[in-house]
């Protein structure tokens, strides 16, 4: 096997003698051959099993050109999206278009358009006609079903009716895509490849399907009937399991949507095999003219250590992609990565992070769920951690302490995010003590995400109290060892469920542990979770109750200005938000209001001395941390590793 990136043009494939590709896959991102990236696991996979891949990364969609220049595969045409939902990747929470893109040459936007496993998969059709068509990776995955699309505001079919191609796979693709190459390979018509578990296929006939399923509400009646969305959504849910799963089927306009039951999850010696493949773990040379890709700074010195998550936050898509069972790489196969990298001409002697969608989850969360799946209607930390949940986190100790002692390494920093309740339920203190001593580059990244114990429910996380009790254990450990370092807690506002009142109760809060968020994030309604299933329905599918949503701009504006109530911009929306919610308890001088009355301000030279004192304040508190701190601190978690870049990739929490 050649250790070189593979094919992008004809030359290339003329270099390995090759005439004909067994499959060429296009991808929304550059074409960069690290681990991190989908596009490149599923084309290293491939070509571990013997067949001939080639890339056509951010094609022209506007003509067919791009799509016909590595020639028609022998067995089919794979298409992804990227590592993020193109959606995402494109629009902020307020609709608006950014300007960059990391996962594109030079960070520039407008390399792929929306939609691009639709738009793509079309081309394809357009030029080679009855070709075969697998789509995957996290647009495909999370848009399989029926499903509300915030940027339209509408309930859209499944993209693989709209996309017209063969087969979808979702999830974590390696088992399902060699199976369906086989299958391909041996001579079977892709109409008849429908036995593979984590993947999708389209019938035209109830009669056509063999065996148990679930026919669920239609894409018509879920278009037409909220409460039918949600209870249709619930059972998605409850069914996402490999080992308890069922078959599920929906209607769209007399065609079936037919989801196979999610495929398990590699096994340690699996996982190893895959992250062992031989990545160039960089971009493509033909970007270096563009200034590379941004995106391979985050993930080049960092290591995935595991898979899947058992937290089941309700904005999270891991559920729905990776899953809720834990897998991790060995101990071997981690430090043999590590030692890779002290071999990189820029590799400075820090490992950027060692973890995955959660850090220190490194097991299953008990002994059944490895065979027998994750309970049905029951959540492994939520409300509080479950009786059977294995704490323990020796093992990964263990791997940070060989990796902190390896020739040529300084650091080695944990900062894919700690599930602190999950730490605070281990009756040991070890790793909590050399995870401060040892692993936190001055700030250490949590998500509370709220304080709210109202909002905290409709998230299925922690109550407030268990972040109180883990915040003040991290600094009375950093007293003890004489370090100054600090939390960085992740918020959101506007979550479904979150009141004027939440969000004020929320500010309350950062007052008193003296805290300014220099950033916020807004719950961002992204395709396949459970919050967006609430904040389209006003309905949450575990209860079947209703549930608060603030939808209008003007008080999405106030719930996320409050938790920047210090900003001087912010003032009025503060003011008002305080007003309308009849706390003007918290308008005045004292110690405990956020912001003092408006008379206060009549003097225009005191308004520019308010000004004044803010920007001094903030410079002072950047003092504290270095630069490239300071813009991790301000920066949320989105729906991508990921998120996320390591949030979908490996981190979309």
């Amino acid at each position: 096997m050649q250790n070189d990136f593979l094919p992008v043009n004809r030359q290339d494939m003329e270099q390995r003698g090759w005439e004909e590709l067994d499959f060429v896959l296009v991808t929304g991102d550059a074409y960069v051959d690290h681990h991190s990236f989908g596009a490149a696991i599923i084309s290293r996979v491939l070509e571990k099993n013997g067949y001939k891949v080639g890339i056509i990364a951010q094609p022209d969609w506007k003509t067919t050109d791009d799509f016909k220049k590595l020639g028609k595969p022998r067995l089919g045409f794979l298409v992804n999206s990227g590592n993020m939902d193109s959606m995402v990747n494109h629009y902020s929470v307020s609709k608006h278009k950014r300007k960059t893109d990391a996962y594109s040459p030079g960070g520039e936007a407008d390399h792929r358009p929306d939609m691009p496993t639709i738009v793509y998969s079309n081309k394809i059709r357009e030029a080679y006609g009855k070709v075969p068509i697998i789509i995957g990776g996290i647009e495909a995955s999370l848009r399989r079903f029926a499903h509300y699309d915030y940027w339209s505001d509408r309930v859209r079919k499944s993209i693989l009716i709209d996309s017209g191609a063969d087969i979808l796979v979702f999830g974590m693709g390696e088992k399902q895509i060699v199976e369906i190459a086989d299958a391909l390979n041996n001579g079977f018509d892709r109409k008849y490849i429908r036995h593979i578990d984590g993947t999708c296929y389209i019938a035209d006939s109830l009669d056509e399907l063999y065996g148990d399923y679930i026919l669920l509400d239609s894409y018509k009646a879920v278009c037409s009937d909220k409460m039918k969305y949600a209870s249709t959504f619930k059972i998605q849910y409850d069914e996402q399991d490999p080992y308890r799963g069922k078959v599920l089927v929906q209607e769209h306009s007399g065609k079936y949507l037919v989801q196979n039951k999610p495929m398990t999850p590699l096994e340690q010696e699996e996982l190893d095999e895959v992250y062992a493949l031989p990545y160039q773990k960089t971009y493509h040379p033909m970007y270096e003219k563009s200034g590379g890709i941004p995106a391979i700074k985050e993930v080049k010195f960092s290591i995935v250590s595991n898979r899947g998550c058992f937290g089941s936050c309700s904005f999270c898509a891991i559920t729905f992609h990776q899953g809720r069972t834990v897998k991790s790489r060995s101990k071997e196969s981690i430090v043999n990565e590590a030692i890779d990298i002290t071999k990189f001409d820029d590799f400075k002697g820090y490992i950027h992070d060692v973890g995955g969608p959660t850090a220190n989850f490194r097991f299953p969360a008990c002994e059944k769920q490895a065979t027998l799946g994750a309970c049905k209607n029951k959540q492994c930390l939520y409300p509080s951690p479950c009786k059977n949940l294995k704490v323990d986190h020796m093992e990964y100790l263990d791997i940070l302490r060989t990796l902190r002692n390896l020739p040529n390494i300084k650091k080695v920093f944990v900062r894919s995010g700690i599930r602190y309740d999950y730490l605070m339920a281990d009756k040991s203190d070890k790793f909590f003590k050399e995870l401060v001593e040892h692993h936190v580059s001055g700030q250490l990244k949590v998500a509370p995400e709220h304080i709210s114990d109202n909002v905290l429910k409709h998230m299925q996380k922690p109550a407030g109290k268990s972040y109180r009790e883990f915040s003040n254990k991290f600094f009375k450990l950093n007293e003890k060892i004489g370090k100054k370092q600090f939390l960085v807690p992740y918020l959101m506002s506007s979550h479904p469920g979150s009141t004027l009142d939440d969000a004020i109760e929320l500010a309350e809060f950062l007052r008193d542990i003296h805290y300014q968020p220099e950033q916020v994030q807004d719950f961002y309604p992204t395709p396949g979770t459970l919050s967006t299933t609430m904040f389209y329905t006003g309905i949450d599918p575990l209860t079947m109750k209703e549930v608060y949503i603030p939808k209008s701009k003007k008080e999405k504006a106030m719930q996320r200005a409050l938790l920047q109530y210090r900003v001087p911009r912010n003032y009025d929306l503060v003011h008002e938000a305080l007003v309308e919610a009849g706390r003007l308890d918290l308008i005045g001088y004292g110690h405990k209001c956020l912001i003092k009355p408006k008379e206060h301000f009549n003097n225009k030279n005191r308004y520019n001395s308010y000004k004044r004192e803010h920007i001094s304040n903030k410079k002072q508190s950047s003092s504290k941390q270095s630069s490239s701190n300071r813009r991790q601190s301000s920066s949320n978690i989105k729906n991508n590793k990921s998120s996320k870049t390591k949030n979908m990739s490996n981190k979309k929490r």
